[in-house]
């Protein structure tokens, strides 16, 4: 798990050089049954914002309710009904390839439909 940790922490700052964003925006952690998984993305996520508060990027933060009242309007939408607006905003062509992929662009949207509160 170090050796990823650290990965994610290059990739990161690889990303941040490359395309010199000015905001990151996150999922929050919240607590699943499995505490394993927890602690690895707890960890995941603090390199991530330590990576971009480094590097001087403006950090937001989204719960799961949060990103699906921005993105369909209802804070108890499913997967399929956040992803299908997903689609619907940004009118994209093709699929995703992962679910994690949809997730982050919604997270995104959110960042962009709640900014300045």
């Amino acid at each position: 798990m170090n050796e990823r940790i650290f990965q994610i922490g290059g990739e990161i700052e690889k990303v941040i050089k490359k395309y010199s964003p000015t905001h990151l925006s996150i999922e929050k952690l919240y607590f699943t049954n499995n505490q394993k998984t927890a602690m690895g993305v707890a960890e995941a996520r603090g390199v991530i914002i330590n990576q971009a508060k480094h590097a001087g990027l403006t950090v937001r933060e989204f719960t799961p309710l949060q990103v699906k009242v921005a993105v369909t309007g209802y804070g108890k939408a499913d997967k399929k009904a956040l992803w299908y607006m997903v689609k619907v905003l940004t009118e994209m062509s093709k699929e995703a390839k992962y679910d994690d992929e949809m997730d982050a662009i919604a997270i995104a949207l959110t960042a962009i439909a709640t900014k300045g509160e």
